[in-house]
């Protein structure tokens, strides 16, 4: 007796998750003997069905919807002492992990793959009691992505982050910061801090070249361009995945740090984990290094 929970987000996407939510169900029949689709309603849901999944031990949990719904899943799953494999259909805006896991951002696509799978073993980020599988983001920016309409997200996908980011450049504001990465203590004034678990941030798989999803590490870039010049002159260097090798980024990979701001700063900085709002500053960084298993499309049976 074998048995899957799929956990869906009825909003997400063009509210596609209603629609394909059946289909999923269907799909996955010809695998396991029982399918249960838990729907869910509002915030933290989907944390709650995904832990109450692990201790029932079912033999599968999989997510229909965005990158914030993968990150409730998430953490759901990754505190708990028995974690299933983790499978899911992008249905959101930027679906980063989907993205580094080969998996169809057309979710009919995605859904007819569900099949022909295998399976791969991931990293997953922590911050103070929260865990991420793609990006914290701190700084003038990502406020402004935080504020852009779900609906303009709904419409233009990954370019309402990038038509809200370039607004930003135009933002004077810097912060300054303090690291701590694997006991290396660092100062920096950022308008745009970084920490990815995997190379795709906001969609643009050529962020962090660096960052793979089950490397081991965290990979901070801070950005320290003052001028609109040198902001401007990083844009094309993203596209190019050159950002981590211009003289205005540091970068480090490391599996243990902190990111406070320096003593006497009093504005509060909150964090974007994951494309949502995060916990303020100072946080707590660490990876768990190879702390999920998901489910990924099989090349080689499609070859």
């Amino acid at each position: 007796m074998t048995k899957a929970v799929v956990i869906v987000n009825p909003t997400s996407g063009k509210e596609e998750g209603e629609e394909y939510g059946p289909e999923v169900k269907r799909e996955l029949e010809k695998m396991y003997s029982e399918v249960e689709l838990r729907w869910t309603e509002g915030e933290g849901d989907a944390t709650r069905f995904a832990r109450e999944a692990c201790r029932e031990e079912v033999d599968a949990i999989y997510a229909l919807g965005g990158d914030g719904t993968v990150n409730e899943c998430v953490n759901g799953i990754a505190p708990e002492d028995y974690r299933p494999p983790f499978g899911f259909i992008p249905l959101g805006t930027v679906n980063d992990l989907g993205r580094v896991l080969d998996i169809p951002m057309n979710p009919k696509k995605a859904v007819e793959k569900l099949t022909e799978r295998t399976k791969r073993v991931i990293d997953v980020g922590k911050i103070n009691d929260q865990y991420f599988v793609d990006i914290v983001a701190i700084g003038s920016i990502p406020d402004a992505v935080h504020e852009v309409p779900i609906e303009k997200k709904t419409k233009l996908g990954p370019l309402a982050y990038v038509i809200e980011g370039v607004k930003a450049i135009n933002e004077k504001e810097v912060y300054p910061f303090q690291f701590e990465v694997d006991g290396e203590q660092l100062e920096e004034e950022s308008f745009l801090v970084l920490v990815a678990v995997t190379n795709s941030v906001a969609g643009i798989t050529t962020m962090i070249p660096e960052a793979d999803v089950d490397d081991g590490y965290l990979h901070l870039a801070v950005v320290k361009g003052d001028t609109i010049a040198e902001k401007v002159n990083l844009v094309p260097k993203i596209f190019a995945g050159k950002v981590t090798d211009d003289e205005n980024v540091l970068y480090r990979k490391f599996t243990k740090g902190s990111i406070r701001l320096k003593e006497g700063f009093e504005k509060e900085i909150v964090t974007n984990v994951d494309g949502d709002e995060g916990d303020s500053l100072p946080i707590d960084l660490e990876v768990k290094k190879h702390h999920m298993t998901v489910f990924v499309p099989d090349t080689d049976n499609n070859q």
